[in-house]
């Protein structure tokens, strides 16, 4: 480990990230009343120009009037390139209830991005004499984003949340695909005649991953465009969760419960890690630094990963 401690990142279950737009208020009652851990109101993509004014208007109507129960309430507004985000933030903090925990910031390329909202949002808190400070999340959706990465998951003490959007990223890219998530037709290997399918986004996950556990942010997966496709959801979750991400988007409510379900450690897991620890103590009882479990080698760094998960089951349970 390095003299510099990594930061733990927020302490909230974030299994589940719920997106619904601004302007379908129908949805909304619905939405706060799902097994999602997160409600995502969306003024961006979701939302077309015609009624940017309106969906925003009825937002911070319901971030007071819904019950969100214990959820983190969030709201996605529109990108730093656009005409609607300064008006999105002014009209959030100037008029909304301060039930409002966050703020989604999509297509975010470079730190300054982070900077330049977190300088209007601190202004307007001050002024309003807000006395929830609102925290951050961002979307990882270009090439300049991925490759500023780093730079991002340090740029505000408000940020506690990053995702990767993959369609915006694809196309930034350049990639060859229309799909959002999952494996891609084209991206294969072939052995002995058989095809073998990788997974495209690993690496920019990965890179992610390791921005955010360096500087304390939770890492999230994005959208999976394939709503009628449950096992091509689930291996992609599965996928995320191996690398170190804590949930996954659901942009149709049937992905909600695949979404926490692979993202809340069972209860053989739960089992298995607490036996680890258990065997540990034992062994340094005895002066040892490592010990066999189930004909394994387990040692000092099994119990962080064991403490991982049962951190992680206790924190959802409570």
């Amino acid at each position: 480990m390095s003299f510099r401690l990594q930061p733990a990142a927020p302490a909230r279950p974030n299994r589940c990230q719920l997106f619904g737009p601004g302007s379908r208020v129908a949805l909304f009652e619905k939405m706060a009343a799902s097994g999602a851990d997160v409600i995502n109101l969306d003024l961006e993509d979701s939302v077309a120009p015609s009624d940017k004014d309106s969906a925003r208007q009825n937002v911070i109507q319901a971030i007071g009037d819904v019950d969100w129960g214990n959820k983190t309430l969030s709201v996605r507004i529109n990108g730093l390139d656009t005409p609607y985000w300064y008006r999105d933030v002014v009209d959030l903090l100037e008029q909304a209830d301060e039930r409002l925990d966050q703020i989604m910031i999509p297509k975010v390329g470079c730190g300054a991005d982070i900077y330049a909202v977190d300088a209007l949002v601190t202004a307007i808190e001050t002024a309003k004499g807000r006395s929830k400070k609102i925290s951050f999340e961002v979307i990882i959706e270009s090439a300049a984003g991925i490759a500023h990465v780093e730079e991002i998951a340090a740029a505000s003490p408000r940020l506690q949340a990053m995702s990767l959007g993959a369609a915006d990223f694809a196309a930034s890219m350049g990639m060859q695909t229309t799909g959002i998530g999952g494996t891609q037709e084209n991206y294969y290997m072939a052995h002995v005649g058989a095809k073998y399918w990788s997974d495209p986004w690993h690496w920019a996950q990965a890179a992610i991953v390791a921005a955010c556990r360096t500087h304390g942010v939770l890492p999230v997966d994005g959208p999976f465009g394939d709503f009628s496709d449950d096992e091509g959801f689930i291996a992609q979750a599965k996928r995320s969760a191996t690398l170190g991400m804590v949930g996954k988007w659901a942009i149709h409510p049937k992905q909600i419960a695949l979404a926490n379900e692979v993202f809340t450690p069972s209860k053989e897991q739960v089992k298995e890690a607490r036996e680890i620890l258990t065997a540990m103590e034992q062994a340094k009882a005895k002066g040892e630094g490592a010990t066999v479990y189930k004909g394994r080698l387990v040692d000092i760094a099994s119990i962080k990963q064991a403490e991982v998960i049962v951190r992680q089951s206790e924190m959802i349970n409570g």
